[in-house]
């Protein structure tokens, strides 16, 4: 009887085991055994396999705060623009990371200040310097007003009550929401109390962009814009014309070289 030719042998030379069921190469299309089955284990000649591992690449690189043990990161650079270090949003201002380059108000600030509000109120009559709805902006008008505002006013409830400034805050003309209760912390900066009772107010806020209009805090009655960099406190605790805990302040987009906000009685009908 004759031999039955089943199974082949495999092509690797120096195997050339006989398997009954070979493997056929999906690259090279070789007859192999269960050994050499794989494109590795006989050579193929069709592996173009490249043993590397991808190199990761990192294109969200992170800026950390120059502020003392401060943790955070930003996705991008927060830089001061007197000492040009980076902070967190938290500690852009200069008031908020102690900046070196900070310059505190001179006496002869206040003087220069009291001579344009001077200015302004002889050329409306003397209408900066008048009382407002019966003198709502004074102190004991504050005082009466302040047990209101604790009552419904929004802010960051983890601030400790010694530390919160309450004020009515009037919003730019055109909003139609016309005044809101908001309380702030008293060592923030003017800045700082900008954006918080941006983001309370839901309010357009491009004080970060050069050439657009800046929201500022206006104070009543004098219609003056607060610098940014000032703190809330030394505005409250300030001698000639402070703010009042429980008082009014204007919220308005100005141009960089408006320094006042103009028809205040307009925001307080």
């Amino acid at each position: 009887m004759a031999e039955l030719d089943v199974g082949q042998h495999c092509q690797v030379q120096h195997c050339r085991q006989r398997d009954f069921l070979p493997f056929v190469c999906d690259g090279c299309s070789g007859i192999f055994c269960l050994e050499h089955r794989s494109r590795d284990s006989h050579g193929c000649p069709e592996v173009n396999v490249i043993k590397e591992t991808p190199k990761k690449t990192d294109d969200h690189k992170s800026y950390s705060c120059s502020f003392k043990d401060c943790p955070e990161v930003e996705l991008v650079a927060v830089i001061c623009p007197y000492c040009e270090k980076n902070f967190c949003l938290r500690h852009r201002h200069q008031s908020d990371h102690g900046c070196e380059k900070l310059e505190l108000p001179k006496p002869r600030m206040a003087a220069t200040q009291k001579l344009v509000r001077d200015i302004i109120d002889s050329k409306t009559g003397g209408a900066a310097s008048k009382s407002r709805k019966g003198a709502k902006t004074s102190g004991t008008a504050a005082k009466v007003s302040l047990m209101k505002l604790k009552m419904h006013a929004q802010g960051d409830k983890s601030l400790p009550q010694t530390e919160r400034i309450y004020f009515q805050v009037y919003l730019p003309k055109g909003n139609k929401e016309k005044s809101k209760a908001m309380f702030f912390c008293l060592r923030w900066s003017i800045g700082k109390v900008v954006d918080v009772a941006a983001s309370l107010a839901s309010l357009r806020n491009e004080n970060n962009k050069l050439t657009a209009k800046k929201l500022r805090l206006c104070h009543i009655p004098s219609g003056e814009a607060l610098p940014l960099d000032h703190t809330l406190e030394a505005w409250i605790t300030k001698e000639d014309n402070p703010l009042y805990n429980g008082g009014n302040v204007i919220l308005e987009y100005l141009n960089d070289d408006e320094q006042f906000v103009k028809d205040i009685e307009s925001y307080l009908e």
